[in-house]
């Protein structure tokens, strides 16, 4: 297998599993998670940063991006949250359904933000998979809430790092910086006030967010510049498709055929959307 595939591809294997490390640590709130996750992410993104000597981009911010990489850190930090809390209330199929209608909203999102013409069969993708949304929502008795946040929060998030002056590890050392002052000060309180009572086996699993969130994305960012787009367009579903397969046989969540139908008619419109993109 070519390094750039091997390496794109454990990327999303390792996103994929996820909800197996977040249900290890159920114990722990979803704020708490963040935090951790935060914190420990900028430990190693800096570690390397300081390995490499790789500073020079501080000096290049400007109020301009600055304000972006604040905005994507919110949409990062609440995507974070969304996808913890879903996972530690069972509900690892719905969350990966976000990130299978994903590509789709990002198409709608390129038509809006960007003035983008998709193509008709881009169209034709996205009314399926809103009649798949649609489905959902009505033999539920209520709209998937959490496949939409996370879908939405994660391709605003795309958009603006789209456009951001910096690189993935610079970025994501930025972001982490600047949920720094929140997470440091309430993980400290926690700590001093027993707030936080973990086994040194948790704090292991915790402090191991660090390199979980930073690995994955180095990987991702080596891999991305050395295969085609159209191939990473078809890994990108390889994540959502571990989480469903974890959901579905690991944390034995239902999916009663009124519910597989929903998913279905999703699965039906990212083949037409991946079709429409080979085709370009």
């Amino acid at each position: 297998m070519p390094p750039g595939l091997l390496s794109a591809a454990t990327a999303y294997i390792i996103w994929g599993l996820f909800p197996l490390y977040f249900h290890r640590l159920a114990s722990v709130p979803p704020l708490e998670m963040v935090g951790h996750r935060s914190v420990w992410s900028l430990v190693m993104v800096l570690g390397l940063l300081a390995w490499q000597r790789r500073w020079a981009w501080l000096r290049q911010l400007t109020p301009k991006a600055m304000g972006a990489f604040a905005a994507s850190t919110a949409l990062l930090a609440a995507n974070w949250l969304l996808y913890v809390w879903a996972v530690q209330q069972g509900r690892v199929l719905e969350a990966s359904l976000g990130y299978f209608i994903n590509p789709l909203f990002n198409v709608l999102l390129g038509v809006v933000v960007l003035g983008e013409r998709p193509k008709p069969m881009q169209w034709v993708a996205v009314a399926v998979a809103g009649l798949g949304v649609l489905w959902l929502g009505w033999t539920a008795g209520a709209p998937p809430w959490i496949a939409l946040g996370l879908a939405a929060s994660f391709g605003l998030y795309g958009l603006l790092r789209k456009t951001a002056p910096l690189g993935a590890v610079e970025g994501l050392a930025l972001e982490t910086m600047l949920l720094a002052p929140l997470a440091v000060p309430a993980l400290a309180w926690l700590v001093a006030s027993g707030g936080a009572p973990h086994s040194g086996g948790d704090w292991f699993w915790l402090v191991l967010a660090g390199p979980l969130t930073a690995v994955p994305l180095l990987l991702f960012a080596h891999g991305a510049r050395q295969i085609t787009l159209a191939t990473l367009g078809l890994l990108q579903y390889l994540g959502p498709s571990i989480q469903f397969m974890l959901g579905l046989w690991v944390f034995h969540e239902p999916l009663q055929p009124a519910r597989l139908l929903g998913f279905g008619l999703i699965w039906a419109a990212l083949a037409v959307y991946t079709a429409a993109a080979w085709r370009r």
